[in-house]
């Protein structure tokens, strides 16, 4: 695919996503706010850990270099 199809592509579903995720702030069934938040809160806890796994390999890898 051409480079700027893809870049406008990407540009249009991030601002779709947006507009949908600002007009569902009220009620139902197209309420994302709560279950991004926990989302968001989960993918923080594990980019934390990993970052804390890669740095004890590298450590690792350094002492046996």
């Amino acid at each position: 695919m051409n480079k700027w199809v893809e870049l406008l592509l990407g540009l249009v579903l991030v601002i779709v996503a947006i507009i949908v995720a600002f007009y569902s702030r009220g009620w139902g069934l197209w309420n994302f706010w709560s279950p991004a938040w926990v989302f968001i809160k989960g993918a923080v806890f594990w980019l934390v850990v990993m970052l804390g796994v890669l740095f004890i390999l590298l450590g690792i890898s350094d002492l046996k270099g």
